[in-house]
């Protein structure tokens, strides 16, 4: 079975935490033990091999990585199915709220979308098999662990996957830069929602701006017209928790 590793301190808690099948953890020579004791804690408890390496080792392992002295060996991520982010807005008695990212392909913008959706409440995020940042490493260690819990489900055709939610009663709200209402404008938010973010670059594709149900976009004022993918996913994510709470 392949492995995956999990780097920093953030990460690698979390992952102990939420029942992630660690195989070894390894912490740098010289790393603060008082940092350390909460994973030194957890992986006692749950019998995971601790090692100390050199900090060099830790940086081949996981290139261009801040691991903060602390690398996991676990399991391989397991992905969703849809059906389970649905069941997990159903087991709270809560309107779904999903996240559909189209083409998301820098890991760093992923991390970021996945840590805002656990602090917004999103039920699960939603991304193709292709052409997509997949959730590695660096995926995890932007998320502060928040990859380990909030669900991602992989699909083979997004057009296909909307229409099924559809079907199901979920409203899809896409963001775009050309779209005439903004997100104070819209009444989707407060009933069961997917919210589309596209490509950092392009945006939508075609096929799924046309299975929206509405688009919407972000008012500008300044002379950059676009935010960042995750900042502007962060933003309407926001939006939607203020408008399902109530608050004004």
């Amino acid at each position: 079975m392949e492995e995956e590793l999990i780097a920093g301190k953030h990460s690698v808690a979390e992952a102990l935490r939420a029942g992630r099948s660690i195989n070894k953890i390894w912490i740098a020579e010289g790393a603060q033990q008082k940092q350390m004791q909460p994973i030194l804690t957890e992986a006692k408890n749950r019998g995971v091999v601790v090692q100390t390496a050199d900090k060099r080792k830790l940086d081949t392992l996981v290139p261009g990585i801040q691991h903060q002295g602390v690398v996991a060996q676990a399991a391989p991520y397991v992905y969703a199915e849809v059906e389970d982010l649905l069941a997990a807005a159903a087991a709270k008695d809560e309107d779904p709220f999903l996240i559909i990212l189209d083409e998301i392909e820098d890991p760093h913008n992923l991390g970021s979308i996945l840590r805002t959706a656990d602090c917004t409440g999103v039920h699960g995020v939603i991304i193709p098999k292709r052409r997509s940042a997949q959730v590695n490493a660096t995926v995890s260690k932007t998320s502060a662990g928040a990859a380990e819990y909030v669900p991602v489900a992989r699909v083979t055709n997004l057009a296909q996957t909307m229409e099924k939610l559809k079907e199901a009663g979920v409203w899809i709200a896409g963001t775009d830069v050309r779209a005439e209402g903004e997100i104070y404008d819209t009444d989707v938010f407060k009933g069961p929602l997917a919210l589309v973010i596209g490509n950092e670059g392009e945006g939508m594709g075609r096929l799924v701006r046309e299975k929206c149900d509405v688009l919407i976009k972000l008012p500008m004022q300044g002379r950059i017209n676009s935010l960042n993918a995750s900042v502007a996913a962060g933003v309407v994510m926001y939006e939607v928790l203020r408008q399902r709470s109530g608050r004004k």
